[in-house]
């Protein structure tokens, strides 16, 4: 693939003031510590930001990588050739008015739940500890304790690799259990217009520290991870149980490939124990998942993606079986 020109990085040094940076370290960006160097890291700080950006490597016939905080993704150690747009905190201004809620898709999903709960709105407990940024939460239609962030979405705002700007109402963003459209047509999430109902703050207090309790005990939060890896399947859910249980069973818990650990606190976690590839990640996400569907009949699908170097984004569960990567081969 061609690599950029000073005069390409020039340009986007223009349309992006402020917010370009060069020879990244993935592993320093992500929430897995694992990855190679990307080329170069652009951090818009407004949604016509993203629209230029966008149009620019349209015309060039370049496509982007575009991320949040990197939760649910796992860099390639080859590193990233392609531009990466990363939505972050640059991009992260909530208002509140009376019930409705405007929020820029690069805010940190605690932050923005306890930003909620300061202002007496409830119904968004369930996500105070949920790692990520809200574009990606809405992206997921993610979520705990089975509820989903959509219930609660009034329209998104989006723009397209061609870099084109739309709002799209709740009934056109096709949410379902950790799903939306914007998963397939590529768009990206920029901000939402989102309803909370009142509630006392003390209560909503209350509840998020019940909740950030149970994760505290439940989770590893000292140990770069991605959250979890693997979806819960309603089917398998109902006849076998949850993923992590499931994994548990199947006597995954603590089992280790290089850096990488089924985590002994929760199965349906794999930290970096210290100094992962994304080949050690991978190869026991193929372990798992292989094992799972030849024992039990069912697929688990990662909630992980892998990110190669030429920008390839595909669900981590499928790496190692479609050989999707090119510097990987089947486990």
């Amino acid at each position: 693939m061609d690599r950029l020109t000073e005069s390409d990085i020039s340009e986007l040094r223009k349309l992006c003031p402020g917010g370009v940076s060069l020879d990244v370290d993935l592993s320093a960006i992500s929430q897995w510590r694992v990855g190679g160097r990307a080329d170069i890291i652009l951090r818009p700080s407004s949604t016509a930001e993203v629209s230029a950006l966008l149009a620019w490597c349209s015309a060039s016939r370049i496509r982007p990588v575009v991320v949040g905080m990197t939760t649910n993704l796992l860099f390639d150690d080859a590193g990233l050739q392609v531009p990466c747009i990363q939505i972050d905190s640059r991009m992260a201004q909530v208002i509140v008015k009376g019930n409705e809620v405007q929020a820029q898709s690069g805010v940190w999903v605690p932050g923005f739940a306890r930003k909620l709960m300061q202002a007496g709105l409830g119904g968004a407990e369930h996500i105070c500890g949920v790692p990520g940024t809200l574009g990606g939460l809405i992206c997921m239609n993610g979520g705990s304790q089975r509820k989903s962030i959509g219930l609660n979405i009034l329209s998104v705002e989006a723009v397209d690799l061609a870099g084109n700007v739309s709002c799209r109402n709740v009934a056109d963003c096709g949410f379902s259990y950790r799903h939306s459209v914007f998963q397939a047509n590529k768009e990206v999430i920029t901000g939402a217009r989102l309803e909370f109902p009142r509630r006392a703050r003390s209560e909503i207090r209350k509840e998020m520290l019940s909740i950030l309790r149970t994760r505290s005990v439940k989770f590893p939060r000292k140990q770069p991870n991605c959250g979890s890896v693997f979806k819960s399947n309603p089917a398998m859910y109902a006849e076998v149980g949850p993923p992590g249980s499931v994994i548990e069973r199947l006597g995954f818990k603590g089992k280790r490939v290089g850096g990488a650990l089924v985590s002994p606190k929760h199965a349906n976690f794999i930290v970096n124990a210290g100094g992962a590839t994304s080949r050690d990640v991978l190869s026991l996400i193929y372990s798992i998942s292989s094992s799972v569907e030849s024992m039990l009949g069912y697929q688990l699908e990662a909630e992980a993606y892998f990110v190669r170097c030429d920008g390839l984004m595909c669900p981590a569960d499928k790496v190692v079986k479609t050989g999707v990567s090119h510097n990987l081969s089947v486990v």
